[in-house]
């Protein structure tokens, strides 16, 4: 069977499937210093990791992260990034607790819903240099 570079075999299906993932803030607070944005990377990379996904791009800013992912086909992708936010949040405001109460009265971290749009081919460049420009120098 021939496979292209760049795609996964899985169960006898060939795939080669990214999405761009924004993750906002609850109330666009500006919570995320430079601690918050590495510790999110592990976070997501071990739990896409247990999706049989990964994590191919993270950077953000003081109020908002972007994640470049490869996605299996068999993962819902609504049901995914719920869970991305429910771990991410939980471990977050356990490990940053100090920081956090300054943002935030209650247990939240991020908004509601989400930002994911399909990427492919040629376009998958071009949402990895935007990640890549994000200016991270907001999270301090």
């Amino acid at each position: 069977m021939l496979v292209l570079i760049g795609q996964k075999l899985s169960g006898g299906t060939v795939y080669n499937l990214s999405i761009h993932l924004v993750l906002v803030s609850k109330y666009r607070r500006k919570v995320i210093n430079a601690a918050i944005l590495k510790r999110l990377q592990e976070i997501f990379a071990n739990t896409c990791q247990k999706w049989d996904c990964e994590l191919k791009e993270l950077n953000g800013e003081a109020d908002h992260v972007h994640l470049l992912i490869e996605i299996n086909p068999k993962v819902q992708i609504s049901a995914f990034a719920n869970n991305l936010k429910t771990v991410s949040s939980r471990l977050i405001r356990k490990e940053f607790e100090a920081h956090c109460a300054k943002f935030y009265r209650k247990a939240v971290f991020w908004k509601i819903g989400y930002y994911v749009s399909s990427t492919v081919g040629a376009n998958l460049e071009t949402v990895k240099k935007y990640i890549q420009q994000q200016d991270s120098s907001t999270c301090q």
